[in-house]
């Protein structure tokens, strides 16, 4: 199976500091991915690398058969690449079901799609999204009355309506109660069934329920990947992951 994104060579450097040092990394089509490592691994820039916040020094990221080292973030967007951030980034004063409705047209301008006639397509797919993040019964409330687990479901159910090939998830529960943790990763679980996500998480809780792969980070580099049991029993990522002699 050809790898639906797939980095050569990334290598990038700041103040002089190298953060990701000739990585290669491949992540197949409909497969949840998790990317594990310890703090300044190079986990965040890989993601930022792959959205086009940052440039590489060197190397090639190619996403769909495309070569799309360098584009612009809109771009990279609308080829089909969405990012949830660890802080959500919703519309706060508009309703829960407005914040679906915008992003089911990404090439819009947000005032015009909210006077935009829906089609009844959009309407079901909207109250679909809506179902999948269990918001239905909150449509109308305004973004910012919702708790802190419910604004990051909101956002997911946002990237969801722009139709994304990959998702790029950053540590989606943090800071959530633990029963939110459990609802987040049956959502995940859901949304990876038609999507590819790619999941940066560190509560291994939470990355035994969901991995089936994982690659390990550190230094910037790939330390190890595959199975998750097979991975935290070798001995460099019980070192450098999760401290020498630890179990977890």
């Amino acid at each position: 199976m050809a790898a639906l994104l797939e980095v050569k060579g990334l290598t990038t450097k700041a103040s002089g500091f190298t953060i990701l040092n000739n990585l290669d990394f491949s992540v197949d089509e409909n497969e949840i991915r998790v990317l594990l490592g310890p703090n300044g691994a190079g986990k965040t820039t890989l993601i930022c690398m792959i959205t086009g916040q940052y440039k590489p020094s060197a190397g090639t990221i190619r996403f769909a058969g495309q070569d799309i080292t360098g584009w612009a973030p809109d771009d990279i967007f609308l080829a089909g690449i969405g990012r949830k951030f660890q802080v959500p980034n919703i519309y706060e004063t508009l309703s829960v079901y407005e914040n679906v409705m915008v992003c089911l047209r990404s090439r819009r301008e947000v005032f015009a799609t909210l006077f935009h006639r829906l089609s009844g397509e959009d309407k079901d797919r909207i109250w679909e999204i809506l179902t999948l993040i269990e918001l239905a019964d909150k449509a109308q409330y305004p973004a910012n009355a919702l708790a802190h687990g419910e604004r990051q479901w909101l956002e997911l159910g946002m990237l969801v309506a722009s139709n994304p090939k990959l998702l790029l998830l950053d540590e989606p529960t943090t800071g959530m109660t633990e029963d939110d943790k459990h609802k987040s990763v049956e959502l995940i679980r859901k949304i990876g069934q038609a999507h590819t996500v790619l999941l940066v998480e560190h509560d291994m809780h939470i990355v035994r329920q969901i991995a089936r792969t994982v690659t390990v980070l550190h230094q910037g580099q790939k330390l190890a990947e595959g199975p998750l049991g097979e991975v935290m029993e070798n001995s460099m990522v019980r070192e450098v992951y999760l401290g020498k002699g630890k179990g977890h």
